[in-house]
């Protein structure tokens, strides 16, 4: 197996391409520093393009806590696209991370310490454990199966909360006695940031809850594009080719399948805790199948296999059930407004919207190509 990192740019978009075919926007991901600067600097200008521009936000119409809900998914998407776009792994039960994860935080918040980084570590530990234990019956199948294993999972848990633990879930009506307190003991996640005084004020960011879904956001980005660049990340990329090879080659593919599950898993309980943070709630449906599909929609639609991709898919999918499904005529059909963008995207740009440079670029090098052959 050759070392992929002396070429970085020869992959993209969760395939290998060829020399001289590669995407518009491949060096981007190429370098740790600069992704991880990007991405901060995408993180601190968001709240502004979204809120506070003076075109672009009325046009757009985003408010504060939308732009912390993108992130939150955004950060549930990446880590769904580590197992996806670079395993080739297809789970439709992380609802499972995601929810688990979100009823251990509310509850630790109620009922032990409301400490937001508490309340954040100790439902991502949860969704740990919850996806060590799935991953290890699960991954005794592959393909088709392993995706309906997952599934089965999921709904059990589903009815779980909604029956046999109501007396801890609250049931159909979800956890509603979240409390969570202020950040290191004084500071108001819901208060604006220039209610501190600071030398360098940051009037661009909001509120302290962007700022630390932000900061969670960042740290994202570091940890996966550490792993992809890493040994690990190799790996992953060379079973997401062929399976059979790398195990040729010597390589434990279950464990390291293993490892990628886990590891999605730990971000999905990142995103749930946060979402209960941020939320003050904890709805039934967080550990519903409909969760799953949602997230891979988000995968899908923006382009599994890219750091950037899962990210733009959360932010088009929740803009659109947030924003444009306000608007009274639409409100109705906002989910065949999403389906239709979804549809659209899958058949003419199967790499996703952080594709369609690239997949432009290679149908316009195509087309020349047959007509100077055509000439010939």
């Amino acid at each position: 197996m050759t070392d992929s990192t002396a070429d970085p740019p020869a992959e993209e978009g969760g395939a290998f391409v060829e020399p001289g075919k590669l995407p518009v926007w491949s060096w981007f991901g190429s370098d740790e520093r600069s992704l991880v600067g990007i991405t901060t600097l995408a993180v601190v200008l968001f709240p502004w393009l979204l809120v506070r521009a003076p075109v672009v936000s009325s046009v757009l119409d985003g408010y504060q806590s939308l732009t912390s809900l993108i992130l939150i998914w955004g950060i549930f998407a990446l880590g769904f696209n580590l197992l996806l776009g670079y395993v080739g792994m297809l789970s439709f039960g992380h609802a499972v991370f995601w929810g688990g994860a979100a009823y251990a935080a509310g509850i630790f918040s109620a009922q032990v310490n409301g400490s937001p980084i508490l309340v954040v570590l100790f439902g991502t530990l949860i969704a740990v454990a919850l996806s060590l234990v799935l991953g290890v019956i699960t991954l005794r199948r592959s393909g088709i199966y392993f995706s309906i294993l997952t599934l089965a999972f999921g709904q059990m848990f589903y009815h779980i909360a909604q029956a046999p633990l109501s007396g801890l879930t609250n049931g159909t009506n979800g956890f509603t006695d979240v409390d969570v307190g202020n950040l290191f003991g004084f500071l108001d996640l819901f208060g604006p940031t220039e209610s501190i005084p600071l030398s360098t004020p940051l009037p661009v960011i909001g509120d302290w809850m962007y700022l630390f879904v932000g900061t969670f956001t960042v740290l994202t980005v570091v940890a996966i594009t550490r792993i992809l660049h890493s040994p690990y990340g190799l790996v992953f990329k060379a079973i997401r080719e062929n399976e059979q090879r790398a195990e040729f080659v010597g390589l434990n593919v279950w464990r390291y399948k293993l490892m990628a599950f886990v590891l999605s898993g730990v971000f999905a309980g990142v995103a749930g805790s946060l979402f209960v943070v941020q939320g003050g709630y904890v709805p039934l449906e967080s550990l519903n199948w409909t969760t799953s599909g949602e997230v891979v929609m988000m995968a899908v639609l923006g382009g599994a296999g890219s750091m950037v991709g899962p990210m733009l898919g959360a932010g088009i999918y929740i803009y659109v059930e947030n924003v444009i499904a306000g608007y009274g005529a639409i409100q109705p059909y906002w989910h065949i407004i999403l389906g239709l963008i979804f549809v659209v995207v899958v058949v003419v740009f199967p790499d996703g919207i952080w594709g369609i440079p690239g997949t432009v670029r290679e149908k316009l090098s195509d087309s020349s190509a047959e007509e100077r052959g055509g000439e010939n």
